[in-house]
């Protein structure tokens, strides 16, 4: 599967559609080079560190609710 059919099924969103004009979109460039990434996030002033992971949430507590919850 391509990668933009993976994103529509996900997002529910069409990355190759132009959000403005509805014209086609087109891949110009594909850097997978970490060190040209590096450069050019630095070139614009953006992070180059990984986020650090945030811890999971726990599950809901049902238990506390009743079967009226969630009120529609």
């Amino acid at each position: 599967m391509r990668w933009a059919a993976l994103l529509a099924r996900v997002f529910a969103v069409d990355v190759l559609t132009c959000a403005h004009c509805g014209g086609e979109r087109r891949i110009v460039a594909a850097i997978t080079e970490p060190d040209v990434a590096a450069k050019i996030l630095t070139h614009l002033d953006l992070p180059t560190d990984v986020p650090k992971l945030a811890p999971a949430r726990a599950p809901p507590q049902t238990e506390l609710f009743d079967d009226s919850w969630p009120v529609a």
